[in-house]
């Protein structure tokens, strides 16, 4: 099944809310945690028992695991099998951007079915050339993954790139563009998704692209609600007809519910039904 009917089903069943798993610092140390490899793998056990069968998709940030070096990247290997074998798509944000074959080799990375940090989808930024995120989008067609492309994102200092004009119009409007050619063919979710800020709704309006959000069928990543200030009701209004399209996601406010099991999973039900 590709990733988009994939989606679709877990989204009907359990709600768009994604929640995030990032082990920074002051999170472990909220936890009463050390800022250490040995504090991550306990971090990372909880939140997979947390989330894991209790929603659609988790969102795991691979620069807080990281920074520990290889013992990091084999704790988010085992967060990637834990949501797998629960049935919970994982959605790897790494934002890589290359050309050529370095491309090629973070496709291969995370998108292989041989690889062992292969996720159900990554984020991948087009921002070198929409072209040069084809081998992760060949690849994730292969074996039934996603790709999520940046395309507007809340940071102040994307706007002079993403907001640029080319050839008379935006650049993330180019984006959104050939996103929506690429899954011309879907019913609901395409494969290919978009990272749209939930912040964002201003610029969309702006810009007049929430028309084209809706008609290219993406799956839209919305990171920022809650600590970052976006609400449920601002993404709705800010998305317009594409609110459907929407995967709202949070990691330090779902996650400050932590450590306890319980209160993450009652975390992550509150998200799910404010957004539905």
């Amino acid at each position: 099944m590709s990733f988009g009917k994939r989606l679709g089903e877990l989204v009907d069943r359990f709600g768009p809310f994604c929640p995030g798993i990032d082990p920074h610092a002051a999170l472990l140390k909220s936890w009463g945690l050390a800022d250490d490899v040995a504090g991550l793998r306990v971090f990372a056990q909880i939140c997979v028992e947390a989330f894991g069968g209790q929603v659609a998709i988790v969102k795991p940030q691979s620069a807080f695991f990281e920074r520990f070096g290889s013992a990091g990247i084999a704790v988010l290997e085992d967060v990637l099998a834990g949501l797998r074998e629960a049935g919970t798509l994982s959605l790897l944000d790494v934002k890589r951007g290359d050309i050529g074959s370095t491309m090629g080799g973070y496709a291969d990375a995370y998108l292989s079915d041989a690889s062992p940090l292969r996720a159900d989808a990554i984020t991948v930024s087009p921002y070198l050339g929409f072209g040069s995120v084809q081998p992760a989008l060949d690849l994730a067609a292969d074996t039934g993954r996603g790709v999520f492309v940046l395309a507007l994102t809340s940071n102040p200092e994307a706007a002079h790139v993403q907001q640029a004009t080319y050839d008379g119009r935006a650049v993330a409007a180019d984006v959104i563009d050939r996103v929506g050619r690429l899954n011309a063919s879907a019913d609901r979710f395409g494969d290919v998704g978009m990272v749209v800020g939930a912040t964002t709704g201003k610029q969309l309006a702006d810009l007049g692209l929430t028309g084209a959000l809706a008609d290219a069928k993406a799956p839209l990543l919305a990171p920022g609600v809650g600590a970052q200030g976006a609400t449920f009701d601002d993404v709705r209004r800010g998305f317009g007809p594409a609110a459907s399209l929407v995967l709202p996601a949070s990691s330090r406010e779902v996650l400050a519910a932590g450590p306890d099991v319980a209160d993450l999973r009652k975390a992550a039900r509150a998200g799910n039904e404010a957004a539905r």
